[in-house]
């Protein structure tokens, strides 16, 4: 099957592309943007893989699902297009990070400057139905996005995983904490965000590993 996505991500996941469930997967996309309102836009499915190439990768931050509402998702976890007003959960996130770091509020919440730096946007599921959430779940991106996680985990040395929320926390489970740093907290969510979110310095932590690793650190 010929999917659109960014070239060293295409060789590292060509075997998913022609297993039944991502075939399966595909004419389910197809038939949900073709008769429903479905989020991020269909160009931007990818835009994770797209921004941040395989050998690029420094850390990984994992979401559930895109935002479900008018002009929210843009097809990395907990970013919108700029001049669209900040979700609650990423609010929380730039919150975390004026604390820890003393990086005052951006602008806006177009987290696109990360992914450029390195950092990969991962939803588990890639796509959803306008104001429905978790709408597109169990149908078959969570297996491909663990299969693009697994080859990080295996391939790469060095890392940093960030999960947030006991959802990435499972999806994360099988990293191989000898080689890589895994950093867990609740969600960012104002639900949860005051268990454990704020304070957890996971943005400081994130690149003091980096730097220790030869890396450049993260311009969050």
């Amino acid at each position: 099957m010929n999917v659109k996505i960014e070239e060293s991500w295409k060789k590292r996941l060509a075997d998913e592309f022609d297993k039944d469930y991502f075939v399966n997967l595909a004419g389910f996309v197809r038939q949900q943007y073709s008769t429903r309102q479905v989020f991020p836009p269909a160009g931007k499915i990818f835009a994770a893989f797209d921004a941040c190439p395989f050998d690029k990768v420094k850390v990984v931050i994992l979401g559930q699902d895109p935002y479900h509402d008018v002009g929210q998702a843009n097809g990395l976890c907990f970013s919108v297009a700029p001049g669209v007003q900040m979700p609650p959960s990423l609010v929380n996130i730039f919150k975390e990070i004026e604390s820890d770091l003393g990086k005052p509020f951006p602008a806006d919440g177009d987290l696109g400057r990360w992914a450029s730096q390195g950092v990969l946007l991962l939803n588990a599921t890639l796509t959803v139905e306008a104001h429905r959430a978790g709408s597109h779940q169990r149908q078959g991106w969570e297996e491909f996005t663990d299969a693009a996680v697994r080859r990080l985990e295996q391939e790469r040395d060095g890392l940093v995983f960030m999960l947030w929320g006991s959802y990435a926390i499972r999806k994360g489970a099988f990293i191989d904490r000898m080689r890589h740093l895994v950093l867990t907290a609740p969600h960012p969510s104002p639900l949860s965000a005051y268990r454990g979110f704020f304070g957890c310095r996971h943005f400081s932590q994130a690149n003091a590993w980096l730097a220790q690793h030869g890396q450049t650190p993260i311009e969050w």
